[in-house]
C-alpha cells in the first residue's frame, strides 16, 4: 500500500469536484480529484444541461471558455409547461439562459481545475474513508491501477454525488452531519441526447411536461436539431420504466420522426432540502452530495458550483488556522443556507404538498395559475399575486379549491422557513435550537397537507 498526502483531496470530478479543486489550487494549495472514471470519459454525466448563463458560475475559472466551448444553445427565453391533457403554459424569461454540452462543459471544468494546478487521478476508485481517533476525517483510501492507495488530506471532500459512499463510510457520531437521509428523497432520472432530421420551432425554450408517476419529461434544445430529451419520478412513488415512458411520448411527437439517438444515460439525484449541516471534523460535502439541487425542477449545476467554491473557501482559512474542525468549518453550512439553501428549502414544501395530491389535480392547479408566479414558486420558493390575478386563479380552479386553499398556506409556510434558514445559527452551539423549531414547521406543514413525513 502507498500512501500519498495533500492538503485537501476531493473525491469526484463533476461540477462541484471541478470547481472545489479550482478554488483550492488558485489560492496555492496541493489538491487532488479522485475520479472513478476514464480520462476520456470523465465529463459524461447524465444532466439536463440547462442553466441561467455564466453568472451562475462563481469567478475561479475562465467562464469566457466555459461559454465558448461548450453553451451550445445561449438564447433561451422561455420555459413551456404542456398539459398532457392539449395545450400549455409559456413563461418568458428576463435574461436568456443556455443549454450546454454537458461531455464538453465537463471536460473544460476539469481542464481549467488542471491549469489552475490540481492533479486529477482518473480511473481511482474510492473504497473507505480514513478517521482519526477522535473522529477526525484524514482522508480516503482507494484503489487506482490495481495498487491500494491512501490519500492522507486536511480536509476531505465530497463531491461524490448523490448518495455518496463516503457518507456510508464515515462515523459522524459526536458530529451535526445531516443522516437523515434516504432513497425516498432521490429521483431517478434518464436522459437522451437526440439528433433531428430538421430545426425544432421551440429551440429558444426548455419544454416540461407531466408525468403519471409524479415526475415530468423534458426537451431542452441544445442546438435547432440537438435535443437534450429525458424524465425522472420521485422515489417515493411506483418504479417508472423510464426508457418506456420516454419511447412513447417520443412517438407522438412529429419533430422526432426519423431522428437519430446519439448518447443514453441514467443517474440518481436528490429532491430534498439541502443537508441540515455537511460539516463534520475534516469533512465537507458539496452539490448532490449535500441535496444542493432544486427539489422540484431537477437543476443541480449552479448549486454545485457555489458551494464547492465557498467549501473550498473555508477549508482553506481553516487550513490556515490549523483547525479543521466541525466548529471551524461550520460557515460553510451557513453560506450555503442564507443563500440558495433558503430558496430550495422552501420549493422543497412545495414538493412535498405535490406529493400528497394526484397528478391530474396537479395539472389543473398548474395550467390555471398564471406563468409568472408558477415560475417564481419553482424557482424562488415564493410568489406574489394581485387581487385580479387571484379572482381569475380562483375561477380557472373551480372544483379544486380545497387544494387552492392548501398551496396558499403552503406559500405562507415558505415565507416562514426562508425567514428561519436566514437566521441559520454561525455556530453549532445554536444548531439544535434552529432544527427544533424548523421540525416544528414542517409538522404543521405535514399536518395540514396530509403529506406523509419526507424527513
Amino acid at each position: 500500500m502507498s500512501a500519498e498526502a495533500y492538503d485537501i483531496v476531493v473525491v469526484g470530478a463533476g461540477t462541484a469536484g471541478a470547481f472545489a479543486a479550482a478554488t483550492a489550487a488558485s489560492e496555492g494549495l496541493e489538491v487532488v480529484i479522485l475520479e472513478r472514471k476514464t480520462e476520456a470519459e470523465a465529463g459524461h454525466i447524465a444532466c439536463g444541461d440547462a442553466i441561467k448563463g455564466k453568472s451562475t458560475f462563481p469567478d475561479v475559472i475562465d467562464l469566457d471558455y466555459l461559454k465558448d466551448e461548450a453553451f451550445t444553445n445561449q438564447s433561451i427565453r422561455r420555459a413551456v409547461f404542456e398539459n398532457p391533457r392539449g395545450g400549455s403554459v409559456d413563461i418568458d424569461f428576463a435574461d436568456a439562459g443556455a443549454v450546454v454540452d454537458r461531455k464538453r462543459y465537463g471536460e473544460i471544468i476539469l481542464d481549467e481545475a488542471t491549469r489552475l494546478g490540481a492533479e486529477i487521478h482518473y480511473e481511482t476508485v474510492v473504497q473507505d474513508v480514513t478517521q482519526a481517533d477522535d473522529g477526525t476525517v484524514t482522508g480516503v483510501r482507494a484503489t487506482r491501477n490495481g495498487e491500494v492507495v491512501t490519500y492522507d488530506a486536511a480536509v476531505t471532500i465530497d463531491a461524490a454525488g448523490a448518495l455518496s459512499l463516503l457518507q456510508d463510510k464515515t462515523d459522524f457520531s459526536d458530529t451535526y452531519f445531516d443522516t437523515n437521509v434516504s432513497y425516498s428523497q432521490f429521483c431517478s432520472a434518464y436522459r437522451e441526447v437526440i439528433d433531428l432530421p430538421e430545426p425544432v420551432d421551440y429551440d429558444d425554450a426548455i419544454v416540461f411536461k407531466p408525468t403519471e408517476e409524479l415526475g415530468y419529461l423534458w426537451y431542452f434544445p441544445r442546438t435547432p436539431t440537438e435535443i437534450n430529451a429525458g424524465l425522472g419520478f420521485q422515489m417515493t412513488e411506483e418504479p417508472m420504466k423510464l426508457v418506456d415512458v420516454l419511447r412513447r411520448d417520443l412517438r407522438q411527437r412529429p419533430e422526432f420522426e426519423g431522428a437519430t439517438v446519439t448518447d443514453k444515460l441514467g443517474a440518481s439525484l436528490p429532491t430534498r432540502r439541502p443537508y441540515d449541516s455537511a460539516v463534520a471534523d475534516g469533512f465537507v460535502a458539496v452539490g448532490d452530495a449535500a441535496g444542493h439541487v432544486n427539489p422540484t425542477t431537477g437543476g443541480g449545476i449552479p448549486g454545485a458550483a457555489k458551494s464547492a467554491h465557498w467549501a473550498a473557501k473555508r477549508a482553506i482559512a481553516a487550513i490556515g488556522d490549523g483547525d479543521v474542525s466541525e466548529a471551524n468549518l461550520w460557515a460553510y453550512n451557513r453560506d450555503v443556507m442564507t443563500d440558495f439553501g433558503k430558496r430550495f428549502a422552501a420549493i422543497d414544501l412545495y414538493n412535498i404538498w405535490g406529493m400528497a395530491h394526484e397528478v391530474d389535480e396537479l395539472v389543473d392547479i398548474v395550467s390555471s395559475v398564471p406563468g409568472q408566479q408558477l415560475a417564481d414558486a419553482l424557482s424562488k420558493g415564493s410568489s406574489e399575486m394581485s387581487l385580479g390575478l387571484k379572482l381569475k386563479t380562483l375561477v380557472r380552479t373551480f372544483g379544486h379549491w380545497d387544494a387552492l386553499y392548501e398551496l396558499y398556506k403552503v406559500s405562507r409556510k415558505a415565507k416562514e422557513i426562508t425567514r428561519l434558514y436566514n437566521a441559520y445559527p454561525s455556530s453549532p452551539e445554536a444548531f439544535e435550537t434552529w432544527q427544533s423549531n424548523r421540525d416544528d414547521l414542517m409538522d404543521e406543514l405535514y399536518a395540514f397537507t396530509g403529506a406523509e413525513p419526507k424527513y
